[in-house]
């Protein structure tokens, strides 16, 4: 019985002690990019993507990135075709841009399904701070964007 409440002890500080693993999303550097159904530039092209799409970040093998977007495919991608800049995509049939972080706040914009925008603010209380393209910045409900 001793033993089976150590190695219980064991496991719960192995796992406290394991780090937490935060999402890693990147989003495409340019426009026209393939990405892949292995890692190399011989296999097979899956779709091509345009500057600034968002996509998250599961593995890397050498030059490689494994990634999801947000219709859950995976695919593979040259890392070096990769930014760090963080860009969100809306999943939403229309997303709301608000100038502050409050339903009751004026609206700003309106973003169709499948805009991508920047982010430019960590979520707070269900919202994020994002900017178009046009430069128009305001705040929308995450639930509503992919890639936060």
């Amino acid at each position: 019985m001793k033993l089976s409440h150590s190695l219980a002890a064991l496991v719960l500080a192995a796992c406290a002690a394991a780090p937490a693993f935060a999402l890693e999303f990147r989003s495409v550097k340019e426009t026209g990019v393939s990405l892949y159904d292995a890692p190399a530039l011989n296999a097979k092209k899956l779709f091509v993507v345009s500057r600034y799409y968002p996509v998250e970040v599961l593995a890397t093998q050498k030059e490689w990135a494994r990634v999801r977007d947000a219709s859950g495919g995976i695919a593979w991608i040259p890392a070096a075709a990769l930014s760090v800049q963080r860009m969100l995509i809306v999943t939403a049939a229309q997303a709301e841009v608000r100038t502050a972080a409050s339903d009751s706040a004026p609206l700003a914009y309106r973003l169709d399904k499948d805009a991508v925008v920047e982010l430019l603010e960590p979520a707070q209380a269900g919202w994020v701070r994002v900017k178009h393209r046009d430069g128009a910045a305001g705040f929308v409900r995450i639930n509503t964007l992919w890639g936060v």
